[in-house]
């Protein structure tokens, strides 16, 4: 696929179309990985969005326990 480079103020800048924003999942940012020939732009992908909620619902609902205790009986021994 060929897209022109396009004047955006002092620099210039590429444009995408709907459908490959909505096929790719591009928000408001992209990642941009550099190669020797060639460039890769890819979604962000920010796997622990939205944990700090998920961790308020957990503790909300009483499902924040420990499963394993935090001190085991032979944690403090010299070997």
């Amino acid at each position: 696929m060929e897209i022109p480079i396009v004047p955006i103020g002092n620099s210039k800048g590429i444009r995408f179309s709907k459908t490959l924003i909505e096929k790719y999942d591009f928000k408001d940012a992209v990642e941009l990985v550099l190669n020797d020939e060639y460039l890769i732009i890819k979604p962000v992908v920010r796997p622990r969005k939205n944990w700090d909620l998920a961790f308020q619902e957990m503790h909300a609902t009483g499902e924040d326990k420990l499963l394993i205790d935090d001190i085991f009986e032979d944690e403090n021994i010299n070997v």
